[in-house]
């Protein structure tokens, strides 16, 4: 198994990245291919001496560089439509360019004399191969794969011809080197990976427990008036309404009491349960405001809306029979409601504190009500 496949990313995620950093690693080097072959056939005349097979090798390695970085604009615009289609034209792209450069290779090598153009092009192609092996270390495939449609044409070429053998033994050795190389960087970079990844969903999770109620899974005080500031500010502009609706349990402080505080924090969990099946728009924060105190924004929610939810939440708060142990715990909860279109000069703590005098009026008038 590679190191990279105990991630757990989705596999678009996996793909994507991965090609875009092969893409990155790669782009700077297309265009090496034209000078480094402009300077092999240039030098010392050597283009003047093999003008055809100069011009064909010098074509096609144009054409495959020029093709690439065409390729790469059209890849970033179409990506999302045609995936599969791009990544198996990048790939087949970098094969062919390997390719085209091995043959050429192969060619200088079994020339007779020239020994000033065979030297330049040993040490171009060697410097190729460990840039390639370096910029294709993310997929180890592609990277022992270009090395050896670099070197293997002019390897094969050699052993028939019987052209050269100690250099035939160094580039085998070399290639072998490369592909240990590749295969310790390949791992190096999945590691990497990995880890950056798991930092991700680390500072994730972090950030979710910074506006997360431990207890009962709801949103915490803090990320609710951070969000009721936020949803405040936007009615303000768009002149909607925006609805507060603040719960409290009923007679709590005798359920710790008399079954313990273990108890209590079983009912405030399956209370909050009770929050999730009524509040389910994807607007609604649904947040736990402090001790038995629970809290709901409504952003858009006119104040009949918010009544009727919250007397659903009455009824089945009042319907909620929690099996503890041997023991049937029951109460009942009271709750304010209070909306308002809010105005430039108006305070969003005037919004709460309607909502608090409209609790404290359901406790006043005798529990269990909605007010």
């Amino acid at each position: 198994m590679m190191p990279g496949e105990r991630l757990g990313f989705k596999k678009y995620r996996v793909n994507s990245r991965v090609i875009n950093d092969l893409k990155k690693r790669s782009t700077i080097g297309i265009a090496f291919y034209i000078v480094v072959v402009c300077i092999v056939l240039f030098s010392d005349g050597y283009y003047y001496r093999y003008p055809e097979f100069s011009n064909r090798f010098l074509f096609l390695i144009t054409g495959i560089c020029l093709f690439r970085l065409l390729h790469l604009p059209v890849a970033r615009w179409t990506q999302h439509k045609f995936e599969r289609i791009n990544n198996g034209l990048f790939f087949l792209s970098v094969a062919v360019t390997a390719l085209i450069w091995g043959v050429g290779y192969a060619k200088f090598m079994i020339q007779n004399g020239e020994p000033g153009a065979k030297l330049l092009m040993v040490i171009c192609t060697i410097g190729l191969c460990s840039g390639g092996v370096v910029a294709f270390i993310p997929e180890l495939v592609l990277s022992i794969a270009f090395n050896f449609f670099i070197l293997g044409p002019a390897i094969l070429t050699m052993i028939v011809f019987h052209t050269n053998m100690p250099l035939v033994m160094t580039m085998t050795l070399f290639f072998i080197y490369l592909c240990f190389v590749a295969r310790r960087g390949n791992r190096e970079y999945w590691v990497a990976l990995e880890n950056e990844y798991l930092l991700e969903e680390k500072s994730k999770d972090l950030e979710k427990m910074s506006r997360v109620d431990s207890l009962t899974g709801l949103y915490n005080r803090r990320f609710f008036d951070q969000a009721f500031l936020f949803e405040w500010n936007r009615s303000v502009r768009n002149k909607t309404p925006v609805s507060i609706i603040i719960g409290d349990i009923d007679n709590f402080k005798r359920i710790n009491d008399q079954y313990g505080h273990q108890a209590g924090d079983e009912y405030l969990k399956a209370l909050a349960g009770l929050f999730k099946t009524v509040f389910k728009r994807k607007t609604d924060i649904t947040a736990r405001y402090g001790g038995e105190e629970f809290v709901v924004l409504m952003p858009d929610e006119p104040l009949e809306n918010a009544f009727e939810l919250a007397e659903t939440l009455r009824l089945k708060s009042e319907q909620l029979n929690l099996e503890y142990g041997d023991q049937t715990i029951r109460t009942t909860m009271s709750l304010g409601v209070a909306t308002c279109v809010p105005g430039q000069n108006d305070k969003s703590r005037s919004l709460i504190s309607r909502a608090d005098k409209a609790l404290y009026q359901s406790k006043a008038n005798g529990r269990n009500m909605v007010t």
